[in-house]
């Protein structure tokens, strides 16, 4: 279960013990860089943890220099406390691979320059997915390497919770959450508005690429049915009254087996309004995007999300479930920013005039705030992006102008706060549950900042983001599992601790240091620091889908 706020960990902490002995990794090169690699046009840029004055780099096919320059003085960075020189590379342009050397301190880890540099990284992150499915064998090839699951939660799920009656009510499908095997409405909501905020911004880029999936080769683009495949499911958690069931789960997270193993009764737990909400902005949204390959699905999900809108405007109180039999994932917070995104995805695929009523009195119930790092909770983002680029007429001027101005404003801090940082992280010096995955997010802050200002540093901010995520960061390695140097070898996820091969199934981003910079474990017992989950990939997915090649 992933989450950024402490106040819902309790039952999560109480299941898990860590050992004494875990101690943050120790940087093993002191030249932290993106090991992934780097555009050729782009700023290029590698923190160093020694003393230093000249750097080369190095061709590693030919062994030749191709760059020589000067070291920046070092700087106290007061968020690790290092003293860190920069070395900037920005002259190499040509496509190939390289690392650089700095006499007396070593080498760097390898590193691509090429226009396509991120485009494999996103199809294996965006692959992962696919990996995440529930009630389906998957099976990937990766570097030689085959991870296989068979079908699982074939009997999701009782309905003792629901309706005081143990039946069993179709609830197959979907995606398990984060290193364990639940599924969450609420979580749900902001990996799939990312994902489809990822299609809507870059879509031609996307829809070239093959993701070789079960549905590929069909009439629905394979990054959609990608999601589909969770929007189905979703289906599954509304009440014929509209309201949506808060989530599928078993009553306590299981051992770390493979989730065909995991024979506890599952069961549905009551509707809640942050679900419902949730529902209506997914299904709103997913009715847009999927429309022009699969009308008959699009006018399905429209009215499914009209019907919990319609149930939302009945029910306007907060209603958070009884999940007190419950030892899982909670997921449970103000249901005030979904119910804003809510109205905002469903006025964009109706122009209702109600419906943008609704929303604009939200927004100026919220101050039209604009957070600068966010996640499940934290939805309102995606409302104010949606109201911000929207093509459609009748919003208010004056709130319109307010909110956008509120996001480029929002991401000029996150601008000067990666540049103030020694790792250009634009999170700075704020560590949390699921940091990394908030890192990712806010290239989604960026991207509609430079839509509406046209300013090309939110941009340059974006790649700081990949970079800082695949290893120019304190432990000079990659988070992504299969990804770059030294990648995170043991996540908290029961399937790569379960399967019985050496390599954790890859394309997966752990949620990153907690609660200070060094303070990550590459330990599967370290849910707080090393968990995968859904709604951090998505967001990587975002961040990685705005680089790939026009």
């Amino acid at each position: 279960m992933a989450s950024p706020f402490p106040r819902i960990l309790s039952s999560v902490i109480a299941t898990f013990s860590l050992s004494c002995a875990l101690s943050a990794a120790t940087p093993v090169n002191p030249i932290r860089l993106d090991t992934v690699g780097y555009l050729p046009e782009a700023q290029k840029l590698a923190s160093v943890d020694a003393p230093c004055s000249t750097f080369d780099v190095i061709d590693t096919a030919t062994g030749a220099v191709v760059f020589t320059g000067k070291a920046s003085a070092p700087v106290l960075d007061r968020d690790t406390g290092e003293r860190l020189a920069h070395v900037d590379f920005s002259a190499v342009t040509k496509a190939g691979e390289y690392r650089v050397e700095i006499p007396g301190v070593g080498s760097s880890a390898p590193f691509q320059v090429s226009n396509d540099v991120y485009r494999d990284p996103f199809i294996l992150v965006t692959r992962a997915m696919y990996l995440w499915r529930c009630g389906t064998a998957v099976t990937t090839t990766y570097e030689g390497v085959t991870f296989h699951q068979d079908a699982c939660h074939l009997n999701d799920a009782w309905t003792d919770y629901i309706n005081g009656k143990h039946e069993k009510l179709d609830g197959t499908g979907g995606w398990h959450d984060a290193g364990d095997y639940n599924k969450y409405v609420v979580n749900a909501g902001v990996t799939v508005g990312s994902m489809l905020r990822a299609w809507e911004d870059f879509g031609p880029r996307i829809e070239k690429i093959g993701l070789d999936l079960p549905e590929s080769g069909g009439r629905i683009p394979d990054y959609l049915a990608n999601v589909k495949w969770e929007t189905d499911w979703l289906f599954k958690m509304q009440a014929p009254d509209g309201s949506v069931y808060h989530k599928i789960s078993a009553l306590n997270f299981c051992p770390f087996i493979m989730p065909s193993q995991e024979s506890a009764p599952r069961y549905f737990v009551p509707w809640s309004s942050e679900a419902t909400a949730d529902f209506v902005a997914m299904m709103a949204e997913m009715s847009r995007d999927i429309r022009p390959y699969d009308a008959a699905y699009a006018d399905r999900c429209l009215a499914a999300a009209r019907k919990s809108y319609a149930f939302l405007l009945a029910h306007p109180a907060e209603h958070h479930c009884d999940q007190s039999e419950f030892h899982t994932g909670e997921y449970a917070t103000d249901d005030a920013p979904i119910r804003l995104w809510a109205a905002a995805e469903l006025w964009e695929a109706t122009g209702d005039k109600a419906v943008l009523g609704d929303l604009e009195a939200r927004i100026r119930a919220s101050k039209a705030k604009v957070e600068q790092h966010w996640d499940w909770g934290d939805v309102q983002n995606l409302g104010y992006f949606r109201y911000a680029l929207s093509t459609r007429p009748g919003r208010d001027p004056a709130l319109l102008a307010e909110v956008r101005k509120n996001i480029v404003a929002t991401a000029d801090r996150i601008v000067a706060t990666a540049r103030a940082d020694g790792y250009g992280r634009p999170l700075g010096d704020i560590y949390y549950w699921g940091g990394n995955g908030c890192v990712a997010r806010q290239t989604m802050n960026l991207e509609t900042a430079y839509r509406i200002s046209g300013d090309k540093a939110f941009r340059a901010a974006m790649l700081d983001a990949l970079h800082y995520l695949f290893g120019r960061n304190v432990h000079g390695r990659s988070y992504v599992t299969g990804l770059g140097f030294e990648p995170p070898m043991n996540p908290h996820d029961r399937r790569s601790a379960s399967d019985g091969i050496i390599p954790p199934w890859p394309g997966y981003l752990v949620g990153g240091p907690n609660p200070g910079p060094a303070d990550w474990h590459d330990d599967e017992r370290d849910f707080r620091t090393n968990e995968i989950a859904i709604n951090w990939n998505s967001a990587l997915i975002y961040a990685l889908a705005a680089q790939l090649p026009r």
